[in-house]
């Protein structure tokens, strides 16, 4: 009973620990993803992404690096782009180069891991996006010739977004998308802290380059957010993982998953998809060996704040700070749980009652691979196109979309919604 009790409160001391930490960076890193949010909306970036050439996959990366979309979001995002005129160049250095790092990651990242990773996490995101976007350009090229991509002849329209909307957005759509992979990121972190001994790496797996090849052999089919990838990122590295081996995870984990590999397959082409996975393997693995062989390592030990002393000697702000942070972030984060979980049971019964009773003009589909509100967005905006829809409310949780209209085509539907990288279900 004694050993049980003592593990409990280790894991809640660590998790307690790593929350706090975190607390600051990640709060003014959702500020900053909501004005992102509100200066530099989505439907702008299609225009720079339309040419099949180095251009596009540079522009691509640029863009990406500093947007706050996690995996499941970013997916349907640079589907998106692809579908309305972006090349596939460029879709594919967009998806590389943003689920790899972002506003909030980068905060996160300095807050434990130090300012050298901080620096050199975004840089790595960057590089390797161009590479698999000019990679893919080229071989495009070479295999169909220079094709342009067809450009989207009807734009979004840009909507006017307030301070209240922004913040809305930062703490309220975005933190939903990644609060379940934060929280499992955090749990994780706090349970591979107190069960794994500190030296484990070194007696078990001291190989610098095998532990790479192990690790990114367990990131590739996994998932783990950017933000949600760097307390375990940082604990391993205390259990002495070598900072390579730490750059692979923090790489692979974020930018691959099998939901990830099956909708790049399914919408680009196996071809693409080939390409995506090579230039994430092979650039996890050459930055992984230049951080070990030619960077010192204390920039990624020794100057990871507070995570060395019980005293937090290291810490860049203040304790009282950090403690109104975790308050702060902790309100947040139940919040959104309840929003994203909770709260759609509860509009669901209500939508059930009103759709039997108005069942004449609204239609019930189900579409499977929606999985945060940027899919909710896309497809509830891809089937608004369709001729004779009103109005669309999609559930990411229950999979169903109630589309209200007239004369509507559902074959249209179908062919909308397969063509946004989702499955229609019929």
């Amino acid at each position: 009973m004694n050993t049980i009790f003592s593990f409990i409160s280790d894991f809640w001391s660590e998790l307690v620990t790593l929350t706090l930490e975190m607390a600051p960076y990640l709060l003014l890193g959702f500020l900053f993803a909501g004005v992102l949010y509100a200066w530099f909306p989505s439907h702008k970036i299609v225009r720079y992404l339309g040419n099949n050439n180095s251009a596009s996959a540079l522009n691509a990366a640029l863009l990406g690096v500093p947007l706050p979309l996690c995996s499941c979001g970013v997916i349907p995002t640079g589907i998106s782009f692809y579908k309305n005129g972006a090349s596939k160049g460029s879709a594919v250095s967009f998806l590389i180069s943003t689920p790899q790092t972002g506003v909030d990651s980068i905060m996160v990242t300095w807050s434990l891991l130090g300012l050298p990773m901080a620096i050199i996490r975004p840089i790595i995101a960057f590089i390797t996006g161009v590479f698999g976007g000019v990679l893919t350009n080229r071989l495009e090229k070479k295999e169909n010739g220079d094709i342009k991509p067809k450009q989207n002849s009807k734009p979004e329209e840009k909507k006017k977004i307030g301070p209240l909307a922004m913040l809305s957005y930062a703490f309220g759509e975005f933190l939903e998308d990644i609060v379940k992979w934060l929280v499992i990121g955090l749990l994780i972190a706090a349970l591979i802290a107190v069960i794994i001994p500190d030296d484990f790496f070194l007696r078990y797996l001291s190989n610098d380059y095998l532990s790479m090849v192990i690790i990114l052999a367990a990131s590739i089919p996994l998932y783990v957010c950017a933000t949600g990838s760097v307390p375990i990122a940082a604990v391993l590295l205390m259990k002495g993982l070598s900072p390579g081996a730490a750059i692979v995870f923090l790489m692979a984990g974020p930018a691959t998953n099998a939901a990830t590999i099956s909708v790049i397959g399914n919408s680009m082409g196996r071809k693409t998809l080939y390409r995506y996975l090579f230039s994430i393997i092979t650039g996890a693995l050459i930055f992984g060996v230049i951080v070990n062989e030619a960077l010192p390592r204390e920039w990624f030990t020794l100057t990871m704040p507070g995570m060395h002393s019980n005293e937090h000697s290291h810490d860049i702000l203040p304790y009282w700070l950090q403690v109104l942070s975790g308050i702060l972030l902790s309100m947040a984060i139940v919040n959104s749980l309840f929003r994203k979980y909770l709260l759609p049971k509860i509009k669901s019964s209500k939508v059930s009652t009103k759709s039997s009773i108005m069942n004449d003009i609204n239609t019930k589909i189900q579409v499977e691979g929606m999985t945060c509100n940027h899919c909710k967005m896309n497809v509830e905006n891809g089937i608004k196109s369709v001729a004779g829809v009103s109005s669309t409310n999609a559930d990411i949780n229950t999979g169903t979309v109630i589309i209200e209209g007239e004369n509507v085509d559902i074959q249209k539907v179908k062919q909308v919604v397969d063509g946004l990288g989702y499955r229609f279900v019929e």
